[in-house]
């Protein structure tokens, strides 16, 4: 075994991107993650400019005998893409897209943003689903699942992944897909980052856009039990070209001003959008409406705003057996105690196409129609640290009583316990003797880990 200045030292003349140690210009940058609660610093930063890179950067925490973590977006809430004292894979650089328009089909390297992918398939009016904040990456999001605005007409994003590049922990490069290594394709949709890297990724497209109808209405707190009553209830008509969710939020130019919105995209016609928001547009009334034609680019964008970079977060997420009366009542008394403006509590709702694969068909268990929570604790000062945390813990506490056994693997907290068992539940035995093939030695393993 070498010491890191020697294995960085002979992994150098090769490397076509960067390789950062602590006091280089760029290190601090580089470190840094969308959460700014997440403050490590790894002993090394490989920035990868292509696969040749990824594999001498494994080889090089082989040599140097130390852990890695992968960054794509850097986005998970969790802080998975960093590490202390060991080395972080940075595929950031990676930004290589092509669409080929025949096969409906894009293939973008792992270092690759949704809004970055949007924009070029958008091109061709063409889209996948994609994540709901246009800055977080493909490769991270697919992994784990891959929540969007798309789902209930196309499913997650791992049921829109065609195939992908692998680099394994012996430093070998696979290709994954339902043709090669099907256990590993298996795997990898839902499994996160614990078999390999994902140098590159190719998604099936659709036809969708460039305009769709979407946005948010929006009504005060004081109508907040009313507005979600609503919202479940229309949540049971909806068609697959629908989704929606709802929201408890501060108002962005009025710290003082509590909101409960209701957000949706309909990614059909415009004047099929138009008749399926329109008992939305008219409940209430709203005392704004901003739901109308909407370049689907720009939807995919529309709550950047709410979840910026450099904030720090906390979140718990889980889903609920019922959106009941019950339960709506302890989300608003939640809600009414938040300590910062900047936090929120989405009510997400599944249904439709993602909802009706077999759990057992991906290794992604989130297979079910109903509400996911999240409650996003944000805050800037570190001196409201603590109140932030314990703001979001006391919340999902209070919904002790209506919570059901799933949870989204990309939404879960740092601590989760017993991570894996919870969001893998029936697939974790398979996914454990995958795990075993590709990776016995557990190289891959800053992630919600399965063990071999």
């Amino acid at each position: 075994m070498s010491g890191i200045a020697e294995a960085v030292a002979l992994a150098a003349p090769s490397f076509t991107g960067q390789l950062l140690r602590p006091g280089d210009d760029g290190y601090e940058e580089r470190r840094r993650v969308h959460n700014a609660l997440i403050d490590k610093r790894p002993a090394a930063i490989a920035s990868c400019r292509g696969v040749a890179d990824i594999i001498d950067a494994v080889g090089l925490a082989r040599a140097a005998g130390l852990e890695v973590s992968v960054r794509g977006g850097g986005h998970n809430v969790a802080g998975k893409a960093t590490i202390d004292a060991g080395l972080m894979i940075d595929l950031s650089p990676m930004k290589g897209i092509h669409v080929d328009v025949a096969a409906r089909t894009v293939r973008a390297q792992g270092g690759v943003l949704w809004k970055e992918l949007n924009r070029e398939t958008q091109l061709h009016r063409l889209a996948t689903t994609g994540g709901v904040v246009g800055s977080t990456g493909i490769a991270g999001l697919t992994l784990g699942g891959g929540v969007g605005w798309l789902m209930p007409k196309y499913g997650l994003a791992l049921d829109n992944l065609r195939a992908a590049d692998m680099v394994l922990a012996d430093g070998r490069v696979v290709r994954a897909s339902a043709e090669e290594n099907r256990d590993l394709f298996w795997a990898i949709r839902g499994g996160g980052g614990n078999f390999g890297i994902a140098a590159s990724l190719e998604y099936a497209l659709h036809p969708v856009g460039p305009m769709v109808t979407a946005g948010a209405v929006v009504h005060p707190l004081a109508r907040a039990f009313d507005v979600l009553r609503f919202f479940r209830d229309a949540c049971a008509t909806l068609t697959d070209d629908t989704m929606i969710m709802a929201a408890l939020q501060t108002a962005p130019d009025d710290a003082t001003a509590k909101l409960v919105a209701i957000v949706g995209a309909h990614c059909g016609s415009l004047a099929d959008g138009a008749a399926a928001f329109r008992a939305i547009k008219t409940f209430g009334p709203p005392v704004l409406d901003v739901i109308e034609p909407t370049p689907y680019a720009t939807l995919n964008g529309m709550l950047d705003p709410a979840f910026p970079k450099g904030a720090r977060s906390y979140w718990k997420a889980q889903f609920l057996t019922d959106l009941s009366d019950e339960a709506i009542r302890a989300l608003i008394g939640g809600y009414q105690q938040c300590p910062s403006p900047m936090c929120h509590i989405i009510v997400e709702h599944f249904h439709g196409a993602a909802s009706r694969v077999p759990t057992t068909a991906t290794a992604c268990a989130l297979r079910i129609s109903g509400f996911n929570v999240v409650i996003a604790s944000q805050w800037l000062g570190a001196e409201e640290t603590d109140r932030g945390i314990q703001w979001a813990r006391d919340t999902f506490a209070s919904l002790t009583p209506f919570l059901a056994p799933t949870r989204y693997v990309n939404y879960l907290e740092a601590d989760a316990a017993d991570a894996a068992a919870v969001v893998y539940g029936q697939n974790l035995r398979r996914l454990r003797e995958i795990k075993q093939q590709y990776d016995p030695e557990n190289f891959f393993k800053q992630n919600v880990n399965i063990r071999p």
